[in-house]
């Protein structure tokens, strides 16, 4: 597997050019729809277009659940380290990438809902594993899809014990200690303490998920562009420079190559692909809103890497460039989420202080959403009666994650990270013409809607 995802053509991974040609692929498929169905997108997501159908969340909890297992420490941690890699360009092409993503998670979230299983309980299990093989099987492609969906499953399971549990706990300690050293020494307390809290929270399964996720990521999110909208609006006159020179320095030789090696960076370490897009597992955390028309929850998942990288991403690159706090003034061994809150120091000198406990919401809500995203890919290899054996060893890697070095344990989970887009996007691919005939049905629906209103 190491080979298929750092084997590189021109000097760019294959696996980032696989997930590239799909986004270009779907946004010309469905003719730019992350354009034209943006603002439907944002009336689903706000009820406007409420369906109630069989599931067990509404869109919005949908939504939350999905961003929080995005939205994170890449957008703080990671668009610093592509800065510093690539320079200042670096977001203009992680925001390119993210608009070609918006197509993917609309195949994906619409094929999520389409095939999704509604158990006898009302309960839902539904994402790539099931297009996959219900899909496939349609076209008379049976075995390939059960062999992709189980490929799937058992990449979405490792990815989720380490990049989306163990990774986001151990960065979330080191960000804490970076201001409070003395707690170093306590790492099995706050182990213990997550590992408690995400058990109280992943128990009740989707509906509290959902639930917690509305509520949190919400608040986390509008805490962080508060914060990010103050050092702008401290900043205002220099704003036209900035946007300038990130746009002038993502078309320097330098820093188009810089760029896609800082995207690199952010891909494995859920970064420039922080959205997920391609990867298949908002489709998961989709499935499960309550509605009949999956075009809906398709529109509604585009809005994922928008808000996740197209804002959030280039408010805090702007917070970067804006404040100056990268380049050759910059200690080479500064972490990503360190460089982060320096630049937010330079306006609001307390910042750091509630950055460091932004960081450990985003690193909550992540192995939450995660942790639904790894149990739905373990039920669909072991059945529903097993799942207390995952819930059991993702609560121990979160206490794992927070008391030692993970080093390849996490290098290896995030390979199975990208490594699902190869499943998943060859199921997208092949079923793109159907989801292409229920969008055009879904147009024509909404236009005889339109004329009788």
């Amino acid at each position: 597997m190491e080979i298929v995802l750092f084997f590189s053509i021109g000097g760019i991974p294959l696996i980032i050019l696989w997930m590239i040609a799909g986004g270009i692929f779907f946004t010309l498929r469905y003719g730019f729809i992350s354009l034209r169905g943006f603002k439907e997108a944002i009336a689903i997501a706000t009820g406007k277009y409420e369906t109630e159908g069989e599931g067990e969340v509404s869109s919005f909890q949908a939504l939350a659940t999905a961003l929080s297992g995005t939205v994170g420490l890449g957008n703080i941690a990671g668009v610093a380290i592509a800065i510093q890699v690539g320079g200042a360009g670096a977001v203009f092409w992680m925001s390119v990438a993210a608009f070609l993503g918006m197509s993917s998670k609309f195949v994906e979230c619409t094929l999520g809902l389409q095939y999704r299983q509604v158990n006898p309980d009302g309960t839902v299990a539904g994402g790539p594993m099931y297009y996959l093989e219900k899909g496939l099987a349609d076209l008379g492609f049976a075995k390939l899809g059960k062999l992709l969906g189980v490929i799937f499953a058992l990449f979405c399971i490792g990815a989720s014990f380490g990049g989306g549990n163990m990774f986001q706990v151990n960065q979330s300690f080191a960000a804490l200690t970076a201001l409070f050293p003395s707690w170093e020494s306590y790492n099995w307390v706050f182990g213990l303490t997550v590992a408690l809290l995400v058990g109280l929270v992943i128990i009740g399964g989707i509906n509290r998920i959902g639930v917690v996720t509305s509520k949190l990521v919400p608040l986390m999110i509008g805490i962080y562009l508060m914060g990010c909208f103050w050092v702008i609006g401290s900043k205002i006159t220099a704003v036209p420079e900035a946007i300038i020179t990130i746009y002038q320095s993502a078309f320097s030789a330098n820093a188009i190559e810089g760029g896609l090696v800082g995207l690199l960076i952010l891909a494995i370490r859920r970064s420039a692909f922080s959205n997920g897009a391609g990867m298949g597992t908002a489709a998961i955390a989709h499935s499960a809103a309550k509605t009949q028309e999956p075009i809906q929850e398709g529109l509604v998942a585009m809005l994922e890497p928008f808000i996740d990288t197209i804002v959030i991403c280039n408010l805090t690159a702007l917070v970067i460039v804006l404040t100056g706090s990268y380049g050759v003034n910059i200690p080479s061994d500064i972490n990503g989420s360190e460089l982060t809150a320096l630049a937010f120091s330079q306006v609001l000198s307390w910042f750091p202080y509630l950055l460091a406990v932004i960081i450990f919401l985003f690193g909550f809500s992540t192995t939450v959403a995660w942790s639904y995203y790894g149990e739905k890919s373990w039920v669909y290899l072991f059945g529903e009666r097993n799942t207390f054996i995952y819930k059991g060893v993702f609560l121990i890697c979160i206490f794992i994650g927070a008391v030692v070095n993970l080093g390849v344990v996490v290098e290896f989970s995030d390979m199975m990270l990208l490594a699902m887009a190869v499943p998943n996007l060859i199921g997208c691919v092949l079923l793109s013409n159907k989801v292409a005939k229920r969008l055009k049905n879904y147009q024509l629906k909404r236009i005889l809607e339109s004329k009788i209103t």
